[in-house]
């Protein structure tokens, strides 16, 4: 079987999976990229999250990629509400920071990744486009995560003071999401460049 790889820039609100199981769910098959029967979503992205995502029928890929022992790397671009400062950051970069899980049980996050970016980043706007408090200014964060919990970044941020107002994956391993990108564009991957995911 042939293996195929790639990369999605996933739109705001949609779905992490190609089943439409609500009327008004807009999905990855609402993209009509023609992708092959076996090709499936490797991990996801919220519906309220955008950015980068594998789609791959290479099992041992999946399996590398999220097996929680080989702590890959993922990178978000993420606006908060506010200006953190670096002592706020410093309690991302530590670890041990708790957030509730849908199970209601406590997780305290492993050590991440944070800075805060000088400059917005090169984006296309946002549909629609993010709400914004005139009297709140706002932060653009890259921060950087070996694990996946759900809506992890945002209970990071919100638990730090400083709520979560966009968030966009741009960076698995050592594959960037190159800046031309729109939502719902599609970039197929050869093997050679799949593997640098793993990096």
């Amino acid at each position: 079987m042939a293996k195929s790889y790639y990369i999605i820039y996933k739109p705001y609100r949609m779905l992490s999976q190609f089943t439409q199981e609500h009327p008004d769910h807009i999905t990855l098959a609402h993209l009509e990229l023609g992708f092959p029967k076996d090709v499936y979503p490797v991990g996801r992205l919220d519906a309220d999250s955008e950015g980068l995502l594998l789609l791959s029928n290479d099992n041992l890929l999946k399996t590398r990629l999220l097996a929680p022992k080989n702590a890959h790397w993922r990178y978000y671009l993420v606006q908060v509400e506010g200006e953190p400062q670096e002592e706020d950051l410093e309690k991302l970069r530590a670890g041990g920071l708790s957030i509730k899980l849908p199970s209601k049980k406590r997780y305290a996050c492993l050590p991440a990744k944070a800075e805060r970016l000088e400059q917005p980043p090169a984006l296309p706007e946002r549909d629609p486009p993010v709400r914004f408090r005139a009297n709140i200014p706002t932060t653009w964060l890259r921060i950087g995560l070996r694990e996946g919990k759900n809506r992890q970044i945002r209970k990071m941020t919100a638990a730090i003071g400083f709520p979560t107002l966009r968030l966009l994956r741009h960076q698995i391993g050592q594959w960037k999401m190159p800046e031309y990108m729109q939502a719902g564009d599609c970039i197929h991957l050869t093997a050679e460049e799949a593997q640098t995911l793993l990096k």
